[in-house]
């Protein structure tokens, strides 16, 4: 058995651009009062005739450029998504012919707005144990298709997105760049955060999740640091699910990170759902705010109350 670490990274999100502004004319809300309750300022909104798979594969073909290798160099591919519309092919099998990956082991996970963490540690596990020697792991979701756009709690917050990161198999002589997973849930809560019913329509209850991500997840975070053999202090990025900025800034203050850039995209990209962290992971890697072997904690939490998060080296 040996570890595996991130290769490179690669993100992509749709042309248009939703505004505060664009809002006021369709719903009852202004940029003030978003502002002020979620921090998100804009969002990036995909078209009719672009599909959760499109997205995906345009961000994959970015990490795979950025490592510098081609679709034939990957042998298992798995997409985080909950915006699938079709059951069969899945996405993964989607995304893997839109890139011509030959013969790859490929496979959906949908934990929602923790799925690219859950989607990492299970591509890990394969490397891990030798059924993998190189991965694409992809979150994508396009959660502008399963929102009531008349409802103002809900619209001001999605946007659509994928981040994708690959991941190969270590030197036998190299310490591992992605730590040990810490991951559960809380099914008991699962109606806190829904996408149900025909059609899908995203819903979810602000104040319980707000409570429950600030106050449950400090000490899970920093949990997955001392898995890792970091302290929060050692840690140089924090990338949280982009879910609001009231709950991402109290919260990776009190994880204690205190020398850790922590990730704000959701000001320019809305909750995007299983996209928002390799999403977030890879604006940070393409400005240069985290240097290369720099520790980063990456956790995911929200749909079914699940959570996953794990300390990754930056590629």
């Amino acid at each position: 058995m040996t570890g595996s670490r991130i290769a490179a990274v690669g993100h992509y999100q749709p042309a248009k651009i939703l505004t505060n502004e664009d809002l006021e004319a369709m719903v009852d809300t202004d940029d003030e009062w978003i502002r002020s309750r979620v921090g998100i300022r804009t969002r990036h909104v995909a078209g009719p005739d672009e599909p959760v798979d499109e997205l995906a594969a345009h961000a994959g073909a970015k990490a795979l450029a950025a490592a510098g290798l081609t679709a034939g160099d990957i042998d298992l591919v798995v997409v985080a998504t909950s915006t699938a519309v079709d059951r069969s092919p899945n996405m993964a099998a989607r995304v893997s012919r839109r890139l011509g990956v030959p013969s790859p082991a490929a496979l959906d996970i949908n934990v929602v707005c923790a799925g690219f963490t859950h989607a990492l540690a299970t591509a890990d596990h394969a490397v891990r144990a030798g059924a993998s020697g190189r991965a694409l792991v992809i979150g994508a979701d396009k959660m502008s298709a399963v929102t009531d756009w008349s409802d103002r709690t809900t619209c001001v917050l999605v946007g659509d997105g994928a981040g994708a990161v690959v991941i190969e198999a270590c030197a036998p002589d190299e310490e591992p760049g992605i730590g040990p997973v810490l991951w559960g849930s809380v099914p008991e809560m699962g109606h806190a955060v829904r996408i149900e019913g025909e059609p899908a329509r995203f819903a979810q209850e602000g104040q319980s999740v707000y409570r429950w991500a600030t106050q449950q997840l400090p000490p899970l975070a920093r949990a997955a640091c001392e898995r890792a053999g970091y302290t929060p202090e050692d840690l140089a990025g924090v990338v949280l699910h982009q879910a609001n900025l009231r709950i991402i800034e109290p919260l990776a203050g009190k994880i204690g990170a205190v020398n850790a850039v922590v990730a704000r995209d959701v000001v320019d990209s809305g909750n995007t759902s299983a996209a928002s962290i390799p999403l977030a992971f890879s604006k940070l890697v393409e400005r240069g705010e985290i240097r290369s072997g720099q520790p980063v904690l990456l956790f995911g939490f929200g749909g079914n109350l699940s959570y996953a998060g794990q300390v990754v080296k930056c590629p």
